[in-house]
């Protein structure tokens, strides 16, 4: 409950961009008619939950309306979150470990919130008691190398590194044969922050992905794509690239506390189909947790409590 509390206050911003301008659309009409299901098109258009999905919400909608002949404009809400739980269906992801090491490959630009994103799992992983190793792939860049062995350390994570501007796929090399002979649970390894632009650079994920086959002939078990939600749709455009060129198992999306973008995971799983493992809605370890579809939307389309007991006290008042 405590966490849930805190992903509710966490999509505050998302909540008031997406769900609210739709419900005050709603309140405001006085019947259910084509002008209603276009302005609402609108709305979900300019939230960043994508264009294709909210035609297809719409589109749904105005069927489910006709279907179950629906009259007052204020019973679309349930319907509109029945919509959202809908799309997300199916969108949720828990790693299962069925090899010893279990490679995980975590990619994403700079600045997505990758490295803090490998520390927090590598602390879940070892809170559950797991051995895991953290291996600084990102060779090009010191700050990079130096955050990620700062949160292995923090986490109680094996930190695994070559010096500067070593090819990461012999880096990748060294600590697959050192985890699997050392009999490792899991291994989590940062790749550098490379521009999903850069073609030189997605072919060294490539290559990176032949490395480690020739030492566990199945990994990397997981490719992992973190992505921050307030870029919105830009975040549509890394995944296509990099899905292009290594096959994305997973994705975790982070930043939800501090954006009103937060649609973009509905829009991410509705193009992509890619299942979303985890959340991330804060700066603690804690605050990195396995997404729930039911909870998201839950805590979405929750009234905030704080504007209710206000609308009461104002209602009172009158």
């Amino acid at each position: 409950m405590k966490f849930f509390k805190k992903l509710q206050n966490r999509l505050k911003k998302t909540q008031e961009t997406f769900v609210n301008r739709v419900d005050t659309l709603f309140k405001g009409k006085k019947t259910v008619d084509d002008e209603l299901f276009d302005e609402m098109e609108a709305i979900l258009i300019q939230s960043d939950l994508g264009v294709t999905p909210a035609l297809d919400i719409v589109e749904d909608m105005r069927k489910q309306a006709r279907e179950r002949k629906v009259r007052e404009p204020g019973q679309l809400l349930e319907l509109f979150k029945e919509e959202i739980l809908h799309l997300l269906e199916g969108s949720e992801k828990t790693y299962a470990f069925s090899s010893s090491p279990f490679v995980f490959f975590v990619i994403g630009v700079n600045g997505v919130g990758k490295t803090t994103t490998i520390g927090k799992l590598g602390w879940q992983y070892v809170q559950e008691g797991k051995r895991v190793m953290i291996v600084a792939g990102d060779t090009f860049r010191a700050a990079a190398v130096e955050q990620l062995q700062i949160w292995a350390e923090r986490a109680g994570c094996t930190f695994f590194s070559k010096p500067m501007n070593t090819d990461p796929s012999a880096v990748i090399y060294e600590a697959l044969q050192k985890a699997d002979k050392e009999g490792f649970d899991c291994v989590l390894v940062d790749t550098a922050g490379r521009l999903h632009t850069r073609g030189n650079l997605l072919d060294e994920l490539k290559k990176m992905n032949r490395v480690a086959k020739k030492v566990i002939p199945d990994a990397p078990h997981e490719v992992v794509i973190v992505l921050d939600a307030s870029t919105g749709q830009n975040a549509l455009a890394q995944v296509k690239t990099f899905h292009e060129h290594l096959p994305l198992t997973g994705m975790v999306i982070t930043k939800l506390d501090g954006t009103s973008k937060g649609g973009i995971a509905v829009s991410l799983y509705h193009d992509y189909n890619i299942p979303i493992s985890h959340i991330g809605i804060g700066e603690e370890v804690e605050d990195l947790r396995e997404f729930s579809a039911k909870d998201f939307v839950e805590a979405l389309f929750l009234p905030d409590e704080n504007k209710t007991a206000e609308k009461q006290q104002a209602d009172s008042s009158t």
